[in-house]
């Protein structure tokens, strides 16, 4: 190991991939880290069984010479005792966002199972970075790389955004480095089943039928792609169907007609557990259905919109859709009853049917 002097760290070159880590050969713990565009102090030192580094700062702001005094200072009070109560440096990236996605308020198992894929996939080269060798440029860049699909750019970086911040609760970190990206335009896709003669025509052809079924469940409900496909027969009942856990970390109960229970006959028996079984699927339930030309969301889409054409009023349909109430009367005070639900959710079925030319009583 050689002694970190300013000579010796002007020759380094930045790293290709990742951090490398130089260690100082006189101060123990003293340390610095090379990624690609930057070179930061730190010093580290294992207190009651666990590994605490300490931010210093970036060279060459921060001296060699500078950087050691701190150094050692750290390791006085670390001698002494006084360890526990230093600032400890930034987290790694995957150590603040499984701290994120820890807290108990945060939305479903599948959007944080989603968050850690979004990471792992887009932002692999930063989850043992420190949050503090994410710089603005490397911010900026990310986003361009992904402007192919400019919607899920935006995602993936709102979403560090969001850890980053969470992090900047307990940890000394600046604003966060999204700050310099200019977000791409997003416009809400915003299409529904226009034509439902083209839409029942295929979903009939479907070879599948549990496909055709949940298709046609999805268009009769509202209700979202993954809550329907991981449905469970135990909370499918005469009057209702439980939702233990959806997007906004609620529960949720949707008020059911005969018209749904005629879509989920075929399926009974197929499965004790699932509504919509799949062999091949490792976790046992239908992941990915058959793609039609109308996305899962087009049909949800279309159930709101010919619910309002029959005449119910959009505070009622959003309800059915268990959308968040924008005033707080709505979000603390009211709970509309199954059954007060029920006439709206008939009346909408009954004018689907309608416009899929099928006759109703």
């Amino acid at each position: 190991m050689p002694k970190l002097t300013d000579t010796y760290i002007k020759k380094l070159p930045f790293a290709e991939e990742g951090t490398k880590k130089f260690w100082d050969n006189e101060i123990k713990g003293f340390v610095l880290f090379v990624g690609k565009r930057s070179k930061t102090w730190y010093f580290q030192k294992d207190v009651g069984g666990q590994t605490k580094r300490i931010l210093i700062g970036r060279y060459p702001v921060i001296s060699a010479a500078a950087a050691r005094q701190t150094a050692l200072g750290f390791a006085l009070e670390m001698s002494r005792g006084a360890g526990k109560h230093i600032q400890i440096g930034a987290p790694a990236l995957l150590a603040a966002t499984e701290a994120y996605l820890a807290r108990p308020k945060l939305r479903s198992d599948a959007h944080k199972e989603g968050t850690r894929q979004q990471f792992e996939l887009h932002l692999k080269d930063w989850l043992n970075l420190p949050l503090d060798e994410i710089s603005k440029s490397m911010a900026v860049q990310r986003h361009r790389d992904m402007a192919k699909i400019p919607s899920g750019a935006n995602h993936v970086l709102k979403a560090f955004r969001t850890v980053w911040n969470h992090a900047r609760r307990t940890h000394d970190l600046p604003e966060s480095p999204t700050s310099a990206i200019e977000w791409y335009e997003e416009r809400p896709d915003g299409r529904i089943i226009e034509d439902l003669s083209a839409w029942r025509h295929r979903t009939d052809g479907l070879f599948n039928p549990i496909h055709k079924a949940y298709f046609e469940l999805i268009l009769f409900t509202g209700l979202r792609k993954s809550e329907a496909l991981t449905m469970e027969w135990k909370n499918v009942h005469e009057d209702r169907i439980h939702l233990p856990e959806t997007k906004n970390g609620r529960s949720f109960d949707l008020p059911i007609v005969q018209r749904h229970h005629e879509i989920l006959a075929p399926l009974q028996g197929l499965s004790r557990k699932w509504v919509f079984p799949s062999p091949k699927s490792p976790t046992g339930h239908l992941a990915a259905p058959k793609r039609i030309e109308w996305s899962p969301h087009a049909h949800r889409r279309t159930f709101a919109t010919i619910a309002m054409e029959a005449g119910i009023l959009e505070e009622v349909v959003g309800r059915l859709l268990n959308h968040t109430p924008l005033n707080l009367t709505g979000q603390r005070y009211v709970r509309p009853s199954l059954d007060a639900l029920r006439p709206a959710m008939q009346t909408t079925c009954d004018e689907l049917d309608r416009r899929l030319g099928r006759q109703t009583d």
